[in-house]
């Protein structure tokens, strides 16, 4: 009788321990089957999945890594569909790493705005075919977009012959953008002097053709980035004064016979890899702080002496000029001239000069020139 009742008690706790770990097995087997069911939803595709975290435990705490895990891979995804059609591979990836740097609803940011415009296109275009014309904007095109490409730049936009682009977190370093923004800017002007030689071949014509050069704005300062548009149709690009200033700048090379202007701002975070030399400061529509302008002359250790010794002297003029000191002005500005003839700056400020010579500015006038064009 004892070893029946022992035995009964043995049969009863295996059952026991049975029916437990059953119950628990089952308890574990759900939430892993779900697992393994959302695991395969997204591998399909869908990126919506959720699954219900039911307990505290390590399943629960899997669960939540899930979870977590699809929503990241929701918002990549997102990123992926909205710019990967129309932007660098590596600019994709960048707001990927950075998804804090990719609010939707827009944040204030500093960044580096360049616009580069194709001087000798529109007489140029005036001749050619439909299909010569097209040759010709798209290889200029590809030739100025691979400097800002290789540089970490990013092309917002074209406009007809216009090139408009911006640096800064999270693809370029804060403090290297302008540095870039400049280098591009010079390597730009390079591949329009190669798109000019190019010219004879695209079109099968040797005679009669433009010279071709580029004018170019860069400014620094902060900015409104974000997908900006309507419901249907948006892009991550900037807004702000900085991209009107850097626009005003790109025209007011037509002023100074320059290639490339920048703002103070962008020339102070340049200055260790350029020659720069300031040309003026000007007072742009709708500010009430003027903005001293720098035109870029080149890399540093490659510049012409006789450009350095214009650049000097254009410095000592300026300051003259700035203290209503006109005969000292003019002698310096009319010795202005390098390799190539008379600068066109210095140019500039005679006439100017010769106006206030003859018209004394206002008592609070302080050398600032209201840019009222484009």
């Amino acid at each position: 009788g004892t070893v029946f009742i022992s035995g009964l008690r043995m049969a009863l706790a295996a059952a026991l321990g049975l029916g437990i770990a059953g119950m628990v097995t089952r308890g574990l087997a759900r939430p892993v089957r779900r697992l393994l069911a959302g695991t395969n939803v997204i591998e399909g595709g869908a990126l919506d999945v959720i699954i219900p975290v039911t307990s505290g435990d390590e399943i629960g705490r899997l669960t939540e890594a899930f979870n977590r895990m699809a929503i990241e891979l929701k918002a990549k995804e997102r990123i992926r569909a909205t710019f990967g059609k129309y932007i660098d591979p590596r600019i994709v990836q960048g707001l990927i790493d950075r998804p804090d740097l990719n609010r939707a609803e827009g944040e204030r940011r500093v960044m580096t705005i360049l616009f580069c415009d194709l001087k000798g296109f529109t007489s140029l275009s005036e001749g050619l075919t439909p299909t010569a014309l097209v040759n010709v904007i798209n290889r200029y095109l590809t030739l100025g977009s691979t400097p800002v490409r290789e540089h970490g730049g990013i092309i917002d936009k074209y406009i007809g012959d216009a090139i408009m682009a911006f640096w800064g977190p999270p693809f370029c370093a804060t403090q290297d953008q302008a540095r870039h923004a400049c280098l591009a800017a010079l390597e730009q002007i390079e591949a329009v002097t190669r798109l000019s030689s190019e010219l004879p071949e695209l079109l099968g014509i040797t005679r009669g053709l433009p010279q071709m050069s580029v004018r170019i704005g860069i400014a620094t300062g902060e900015v409104v980035v974000g997908d900006i548009g309507s419901d249907v149709t948006k892009s991550y690009t900037v807004m702000g004064d900085t991209v009107n200033l850097a626009s005003r700048l790109e025209g007011a090379n037509k002023i100074y016979g320059s290639h490339v202007l920048v703002n103070e701002q962008a020339a102070l975070m340049a200055e260790d890899v350029l020659e720069l030399r300031e040309i003026d400061a000007i007072l742009v529509v709708g500010k009430t702080e003027p903005q001293r302008v720098y035109e870029v002359l080149g890399r540093k250790g490659q510049v012409p002496p006789a450009r350095l010794a214009l650049r000097d002297r254009f410095a000592a003029g300026l300051e003259a000029y700035r203290r209503r000191q006109w005969d000292v002005a003019r002698a310096e500005f009319a010795q202005c001239r390098d390799d190539n003839g008379p600068d066109a700056a210095a140019g500039v400020f005679l006439e100017r000069i010769e106006h206030f010579a003859a018209h004394a500015p206002q008592s609070d006038w302080n050398g600032v020139w209201s840019l009222t064009s484009k």
